[in-house]
C-alpha cells in the first residue's frame, strides 16, 4: 500500500459486507487502469553509471560531521504523556479517509462536523490509554562509525572503522534530474570512504506497545468495529510519535540539535537537520533491508519482530536509520533500470528474480518481457 495510514480504512471496508463488494470492484478497476498508464508510459532512465557520475558530492565542512555522545546499541522506555504531544493528528483523520491538516480540518465546511466527533472520541480513548497505562511502548537505537562505499552504508564496530559490522545496500534515482541537480541516494548522505572525515550513522525501532492487538480484540469481541479500529489508529500514531519524540533526543546526543528550540509544531513539520527513512518507503523501497537493521539492533529484545515478508509485529511500529549530515533529506529514489537491479542484487547476493520481485513497483521494465 503506498500510504500506510489508509490501512484502518481498507480493513473497514473489507469488514462491511456491502462496502467491500464495492470496494473489491473500485479497487479492480483501479488497477486496471494502473497497469494501462503504465504499459502507455516509457521510462528514460540513465545509465546506472551516469547516474552515479551525478552523485551528491559532500563537502567537510565544519559542523557538518557530528560526533554522538555514546556508540553503540541502547534500549529506551519513553513514557504515553511524553510520547504523546508529538502526535500529528493530522494523519489521524487521514486514517479515517479524512483529507485536511489539523487544527483547520476541525472547521472545514465539508468534513468538520465528522472531524470534531472523531477528534473528541479519539481524545477520549487516548486519555484512558495514557490514564489506565494500556500501552507500554518500547524501542531501542544506537549510533555506529559509518562510510559510504559506493551506493552502500557500512557501519563498523569502533572508531578504527577496521571491522565491518553491517552493510546496508542502497538504491539511487536514475531519472534523469534537472540541471544542477544530482542523482541521489541515501549513501550520498555519508562520508565517502578515503574522504578522511569520521562519520555516523544512527538506527532505531520503536513500539507503542504489543497490547494494542489485544485491546482491539476486546472491542471486537463485543461487536464494537468502531473503537477496536479506533484503537489500532491511535497505537499507529502513538509509534509514530514515539519515533518522533526519540529523534528529538537523538539529534540532542548527536550535538547538532541541542540548542535547536523548536515548537512542538515545528518539530511535526519537520523543521530540524536529520532524516530518519524507513525501510520500504520511497528513498529505500527494500523492505529485506530491515533484516540486517533488526539484527544490527537486536530488535527482539524490546519485543518487535519481522514476518517473512519483513513486516513489523506489533503493527504499531517504526524502524529506520538516522542521518544527521544538514543536506539530508527525504526523496524519491523512482524507477530504475535493469543495470542497477541487477548490480544491486550482485552486492546483495540476492537472485536477479527475487530483487525484481521485492523491487516491481520501482522497476522501469517490464522483468518478463
Amino acid at each position: 500500500m503506498h500510504d500506510a495510514s489508509r490501512a484502518v480504512g481498507v480493513v473497514s471496508s473489507l469488514l462491511d459486507a456491502k462496502r467491500k463488494k464495492v470496494f473489491d470492484a473500485e479497487n479492480q478497476d483501479l488497477q486496471e487502469r494502473l497497469r494501462f498508464i503504465y504499459s502507455e508510459k516509457k521510462h528514460t532512465l540513465l545509465p546506472v553509471g551516469e547516474a552515479r557520475d551525478n552523485a551528491l558530492v559532500l563537502e567537510p565542512r565544519d559542523g557538518d560531521f557530528a560526533k554522538p555522545t555514546f556508540l553503540g546499541r541502547r534500549e529506551i522506555a519513553i513514557g504515553l504523556d511524553e510520547i504523546e504531544p508529538y502526535i500529528d493528528w493530522t494523519f489521524f483523520f487521514a486514517a479515517w479517509e479524512l483529507k485536511g491538516k489539523y487544527p483547520r480540518i476541525l472547521e472545514h465546511p465539508k468534513y468538520g462536523e465528522a472531524a470534531r466527533e472523531l477528534y473528541e472520541n479519539g481524545r477520549e480513548q487516548l486519555a484512558r490509554i495514557i490514564d489506565q497505562g494500556l500501552l507500554t511502548p518500547r524501542g531501542v537505537y544506537g549510533f555506529w562509525p559509518a562510510e559510504r562505499s559506493g551506493d552502500d552504508i557500512v557501519l563498523y564496530t569502533d572508531e578504527g572503522r577496521g571491522t565491518e559490522l553491517v552493510r546496508f545496500n542502497m538504491l539511487r534515482q536514475q531519472a534523469p534530474q534537472p540541471e544542477g541537480k544530482p542523482n541521489l541516494s541515501l549513501a550520498d548522505f555519508v562520508a565517502a570512504q578515503g574522504s578522511g572525515v569520521e562519520d555516523y550513522v544512527g538506527a532505531f525501532a520503536v513500539t507503542s506497545g504489543a497490547e494494542a492487538d489485544d485491546l482491539a480484540r476486546a472491542f471486537e469481541k463485543d461487536l464494537d468495529d468502531y473503537n477496536a479500529i479506533m484503537v489500532k489508529a491511535l497505537a499507529d500514531r502513538l509509534a509514530e510519535a514515539y519515533a518522533e519524540c526519540l529523534h528529538a533526543r537523538v539529534r540532542r546526543e548527536w550535538g547538532y540539535g541541542k540548542d535547536e528550540g523548536l515548537s512542538r509544531e515545528e518539530i511535526i513539520s519537520e523543521k530540524y537537520r536529520g532524516i530518519r527513512p524507513a525501510f520500504g518507503y520511497p528513498a529505500c523501497p527494500d523492505h529485506t533491508e530491515k533484516g540486517k537493521l533488526f539484527e544490527l539492533l537486536d530488535a527482539s529484545r524490546v519485543g518487535i519482530e519481522l514476518t517473512e515478508s519483513f513486516a513489523m509485529m506489533p503493527g504499531a511500529s517504526v524502524s529506520g536509520l538516522y542521518f544527521g549530515h544538514p543536506q539530508a533529506r527525504y526523496f524519491t529514489v523512482g524507477r530504475l533500470a535493469k543495470d542497477q537491479i541487477e548490480d544491486y542484487a550482485a552486492r546483495k547476493g540476492m537472485a536477479l528474480e527475487e530483487a525484481e520481485r521485492w523491487l516491481a513497483p520501482n522497476l522501469g521494465y517490464d522483468p518478463d518481457a
